[in-house]
């Protein structure tokens, strides 16, 4: 029987992309279902091809899920215990980590979580609850903020900070802010948030409820004690609300104006939620408001537009608006 290698915490990211998160559960899945599964009825049963699925199983043993092959004639793969197995071989941050993938930051099908959810309940019960934790400890939001630059790699304090919120423990968190002071408190961890290429730690303070860049963390030493979590803590709700109130401060300018319906849907794509659609008008046009970060980076994001759109304040925005159609006209005729 070949030796477990890799951890699953650390493994799965790396291989869990896109549908290959749903192939590779709905492989755990049929394994738990059944005796022993062959690549060739994986292939078969999820409509890849052989070498998809021979890779597929692969992955899934050096990720550190415990699975294994038997060689020769009747050979095949089996998860370790057997097929009615209560995942009893996954250690408490493999478990947590399999259920990080039917969060709602997750890449899988509703099916696939709807049936992650279910498998859940075949774990040893000192897991259970950590890995129900995990599957709602992290939420993905795609939009980055501004045009800075990309950093692939995770932060240093990510894990320490993940497990955390997973345990429910408390953190003694050191900090440096934007201004490179450096201060130390101890936080109540309640969720992560994957903001672009950037993560964020969500956590009760003394203050109130407060994010924190996890880049920017300098240490995260665990109290031991445990986290006070407001019974009705939605991590996605509240990260709703964080993300909007801080677009608000980036775009505290709001002009309003008159658009054609055929526009709505290009600024919509161009502008996302600083777009608000209102009523229609007695001459078929909608009444808008966009934010913007000032009036001159406003003019120039709407002139491109100025066929459906009619500005009609603040008069700044209109001032700009003109200057930018004098010089266009100066430079091109």
């Amino acid at each position: 029987m070949p030796t477990r290698t890799g951890h699953l915490l650390t493994g799965f990211p790396g291989i869990l992309v896109g549908m290959r998160a749903d192939r590779l559960m709905a492989i755990l899945l049929l394994l738990q279902r059944r005796e022993q599964v062959t690549a060739v009825e994986v292939a078969r049963e999820l409509e890849i091809s052989e070498r998809t699925a021979r890779r597929d199983l692969d992955a899934l043993a050096m990720a550190g899920v415990p699975v294994y092959s038997l060689q020769g004639r009747g050979g095949g793969w089996r998860l370790m215990g057997g097929a009615r197995t209560d995942l009893s071989g996954l250690t408490a941050s493999e478990a947590r980590a399999l259920f990080l993938v039917a969060g709602p930051a997750s890449a899988a099908t509703p099916a696939v979580k709807a049936a992650l959810r279910k498998l859940v309940r075949a774990l040893p019960e000192p897991f259970r609850v950590q890995a129900e934790a995990a599957a709602s400890s992290l939420v993905t939001d795609p939009q980055r903020w501004g045009s800075g630059p990309v950093e692939h790699r995770p932060p240093r304090f990510l894990d320490e900070l993940q497990d955390a919120v997973i345990r429910g423990i408390q953190v003694r968190l050191g900090y440096v802010d934007g201004r490179g002071a450096e201060t130390a408190r101890t936080v109540h961890p309640l969720g992560i948030v994957a903001k672009g290429s950037s993560w964020y730690l969500v956590a009760c303070t003394d203050a109130g409820l407060r994010t924190f860049r996890v880049d920017r963390v300098s240490s995260a030493d665990r109290t031991g004690d445990p986290v006070h979590r407001p019974a009705d803590f939605d991590l996605a709700a509240s990260w709703r609300e964080i993300a909007d109130e801080v677009e608000r401060r980036r775009t505290p300018l709001e002009a309003q104006a008159l658009c054609v319906p055929d526009a709505i849907g290009p600024l919509r794509m161009a502008l996302g939620d600083r777009l608000v659609v209102g009523t229609v008008t007695a001459d078929g046009r909608n009444e808008v408001v966009i934010r913007g970060y000032d009036e001159y980076t406003l003019a120039v994001e709407v002139a491109g537009y100025i066929a459906w759109l009619q500005v009609t304040g603040p008069a700044g925005v209109r001032e700009k608006l003109a200057s930018i159609g004098r010089a266009l006209t100066e430079r091109y005729g």
